[in-house]
């Protein structure tokens, strides 16, 4: 897949968050969004994954050199925030079930692969619910690193996650992040620091 972002902006009222973002990315590379809290980078990344439509400029999708239109892009995405939530009704192994109707997982895993791979095999059959804060994001990364996709949006991935779960998380991306676009929004290195290009939201302030 190819984004190619062509002097975008985004303004709500008469505030612009960011603009004149002209910028490409790539399959097969990993690229962290920079910037405090407030900068605008979960904007861009809603932006990225077709959810906000921009005030100005160009997003452009291509797979196989394939125009991909804006209402189809959420197909290709695999997208964890603190502002997305899973069902909380389900069991673990219910929901990653269920998950997988409409995205199939990597490498042809099954339901069993994928618990093994959250490494909560112990509370399989607890609701969600119930769950901490550090569990509930393990079960997010994985519901979005591990079905297949084309684009991984990433957006402050190790929120609530403790030494051992930033470590974990780091395991589960290398392994599933192979010829994706990967997009990493933080403001903590050890977040970041597999990506091997970076976009300052600081530079698109104006």
């Amino acid at each position: 897949m190819k984004i190619e972002l062509h002097d975008l902006g985004k303004r709500f009222t008469h505030e612009w968050i960011f603009r004149g973002i002209s910028f490409t990315f790539n399959s097969g590379s990993a690229y962290a969004i920079l910037g405090p809290n407030g900068s605008g980078k979960s904007t861009l990344m809603q932006c990225l994954a077709g959810s906000l439509t921009p005030s100005k400029g160009t997003i452009a999708y291509k797979l196989s050199d394939r125009e991909i239109a804006v209402e189809d892009v959420f197909q290709h995405v695999g997208y964890c925030a603190p502002y997305i939530q899973v069902p909380e009704e389900f069991t673990l192994r219910e929901l990653l079930a269920f998950h997988k109707q409409f995205r199939p997982y990597s490498d042809d895993l099954n339901e069993t692969d994928v618990l093994a791979l959250t490494g909560l095999e112990a509370s399989a059959d607890k609701e969600i619910r119930y769950f901490s804060s550090g569990m509930k994001q393990r079960v997010k990364l994985t519901l979005s690193i591990v079905p297949k996709g084309d684009l991984l949006l990433l957006d402050e991935p190790a929120t609530n996650l403790d030494a051992a779960g930033v470590a974990w998380y780091k395991d589960l991306l290398a392994r599933f992040s192979m010829d994706r676009i990967v997009v990493v929004g933080s403001n903590r290195p050890e977040e970041y620091d597999m990506c091997t290009e970076q976009l300052s939201m600081a530079d698109f302030k104006q």
